[in-house]
């Protein structure tokens, strides 16, 4: 499967160390219980971005790159929440992060 090859190889290199097949197995399958399938989370996230920048261009809104990343970032994290276990705080802490991010800019306060 294309997919799970691709996830391998960048599984491989964004962890930085040596994986056998069967440890980035393993990591998937357990990514998998935290966050539901990689296909549906795909489904799920890519809708909302059709949504989002549909709805921009409705309106000839452009976004800053910093705005257009963290809301890509919070529909990711809203996709895995829907997707796979609601119950990860770190979901919720992630997105709250990346909104202070864009806040913080906004403020003149960069982090």
């Amino acid at each position: 499967n294309v997919a799970q090859k691709a996830a391998r190889e960048y599984i491989a290199v964004a962890g930085g160390g040596t994986h056998t097949p069967d440890s980035v197995d393993k990591l998937l399958a357990e990514r998998g219980k935290s966050y539901g399938s990689f296909a549906s989370l795909a489904k799920t996230a890519q809708e909302f971005k059709s949504l989002l920048y549909r709805e921009l261009g409705s309106r000839n809104k452009r976004l800053a790159d910093d705005q257009a990343e963290a809301l890509e970032m919070i529909i990711h994290k809203i996709a895995r929440i829907i997707n796979g276990n609601a119950d990860i705080a770190d979901h919720y802490l992630d997105i709250a992060g990346y909104a202070k991010l864009v806040g913080e800019r906004l403020q003149g306060r960069s982090l």
